[in-house]
């Protein structure tokens, strides 16, 4: 058989004479039920795995097996092999499977196991060697033990090499991505919670920026991608993200690949931190404080719109695996990285940058769509991971009942930002500053709101207190300035992953 010519066979699976093609061309594995001669036409029932969702082709031990029942009589010695998979399951999760394949000749046997193997070869993108840091309070204390029982077996199937590091203390993984020789790896992997993650972000984004002689407190600097990949499963595939960096007066606070909240969402996560001790119902204690005391802040918004992009925060084409947004703005970063290397960088000084002041109940900027099970379509319905922008969300004063409405359609398929009182913006550039606030706490009225956590009584449906300063939710850590400028660099790091995939139709049993 030619490396592109496809392979077809009568193969028995589960005790089930099957048809079992091989099509190299489209890298895709078959198998349908064909009780007749030959092989027949696929039907319905029939069973497909890309070869990049096969984690590993082994033979199979047929000793002891009892195979001399009246459909295994016309094997004399049967020969096995056993195909160890990737399977969708519900909720977008994956789940480790097998199915193994009966062959009735030992050339036939070697050929199958030759075939798959080779075509399991010329996935170059899948890592040899991993760097992985495990948090052993992770997972409620048990990051070292789902690893070792559910993680490492996959890779040892895949026949991966990996150096792990248990953290010890704080910022463990991010110090020693600046310590170590990061260059014999393919990627990292992160077992444990989102600080591991944001760890190991801003360790390996740091440590490129070192090596390549890039200032990362500099705003303006244009920061070197990442050749190493992250993620927990490698599943053969790659994904570019964005990351937004964070700077206050020309130092770096924090990276950011989710969402920068202020005002509502900054207020939530800052007042979560002091009740831990409540474990996860803490942010919906928070979240329904927050919601009665009702602040909002005053300051001025600045911000580039991103011109490069296609599209719109309101057109309703998510981003999804393959997106051609993104794969357009990998084309437009590698044209401004020609720019920069030949001295005609500075476009942006003759770009308009927009200006907004006024009273905000929150301000948002989301790198995805921020979707999770109480907000199925997410803060940014339409955001994209790659394609080098943010969508900057206001939410203007208005009354509570107002704002109620604005929170309850995120819960539904509704348009989110159809509001007088909301706004968004696609930018890759946005700056903030609040506005002081003259000092009434000497007043009595001053003291009383205080007190009572600036919850007015006067109007409780309508008023909404104005506040000197908020806090920013940087992906679930606090930052206490007000002040921020932010810039979205556009697909600086790659993960372990393939893209954000729709909800797909219920695979046939095998």
């Amino acid at each position: 058989m030619g490396a592109a010519e496809p392979l077809r066979s009568v193969l028995w699976v589960k005790q089930q004479r099957c048809a079992v093609s091989l099509d190299p061309a489209r890298a895709l594995l078959r198998w349908w039920r064909s009780p007749g001669p030959g092989a027949g036409d696929p039907g319905a029932d029939a069973c497909s795995v890309p070869i990049s969702e096969i984690i590993t082709v082994e033979e199979t031990d047929v000793n002891g097996k009892q195979y001399t029942s009246g459909k295994w009589q016309k094997m004399e010695k049967p020969y096995a092999f056993t195909v160890h998979r990737v399977r969708r399951a519900r909720r977008h999760r994956w789940r480790w499977a097998q199915v193994t394949f009966w062959c009735p000749e030992e050339q036939l046997y070697h050929l199958w196991l030759q075939t798959l193997r080779e075509l399991l070869e010329t996935l170059t993108s899948r890592p040899k060697h991993l760097l992985v840091f495990i948090n052993p309070l992770g997972g409620k204390g048990q990051g070292k033990r789902i690893y070792e029982k559910k993680v490492a077996p996959l890779f040892t199937l895949a026949s991966i090499t990996t150096e792990i590091i248990v953290t010890e203390h704080a910022n463990h993984a991010k110090e020693s991505l600046y310590e170590l020789n990061i260059d014999k790896y393919d990627g990292i992997v992160c077992v444990g919670g989102d600080g591991m993650f944001s760890e190991v972000l801003h360790g390996l984004v740091g440590r490129t920026q070192r090596d390549a002689g890039v200032d990362q407190n500099q705003p303006r600097a244009t920061l070197v991608p990442s050749p190493l990949r992250i993620g927990i499963i490698p599943a053969g595939d790659s994904l570019s993200m964005d990351v937004s960096a964070v700077h206050h007066n020309s130092t770096l606070l924090r990276y950011s690949v989710s969402l920068l909240g202020y005002g509502f969402y900054g207020d939530i996560i800052k007042d979560s931190e002091k009740k831990r001790w409540m474990g996860l119902i803490r942010y919906d204690f928070s979240g329904l404080k927050t919601f009665f005391s009702h602040h909002c802040y005053e300051g001025t918004v600045s911000f580039l719109p991103a011109q490069h992009t296609v599209g719109s925060p309101r057109d309703r084409k998510p981003c999804r695996a393959g997106c051609p947004v993104c794969r357009q703005s990998r084309q437009q970063l590698e044209e401004e990285q020609k720019r920069s290397l030949y001295g005609l960088d500075g476009t942006e000084e003759v770009e308009e940058w927009k200006v907004l002041c006024g009273q905000f109940l929150a301000i948002n900027a989301t790198n995805m769509s921020c979707a999770c099970p109480r907000s199925p379509q997410g803060l940014s319905p339409a955001a994209h991971l790659g394609d080098g922008s943010s969508d900057l969300i206001l939410i203007r004063k208005c009354s509570r009942f107002n704002f109620l409405r604005f929170l309850v359609r995120h819960t539904n398929q509704g348009d989110q930002f159809d509001f007088t009182f909301v706004e968004v913006y696609r930018v890759k550039k946005f700056q903030f500053v609040s506005k002081p606030m003259e000092d009434d706490d000497s007043s009595v009225l001053g003291r009383g709101k205080k007190r009572l956590g600036q919850l007015c009584s006067e109007h409780p449906t309508s008023c909404c207190c104005r506040v000197s300063s908020s806090s920013w939710n940087c992906d679930g850590e606090v930052l206490s300035s007000p002040a921020i400028e932010v810039r979205v660099h556009c697909q600086l790091v790659r993960l372990f992953a393939r893209g954000i995939e729709e909800r797909p139709k219920q695979e046939p049993r095998s």
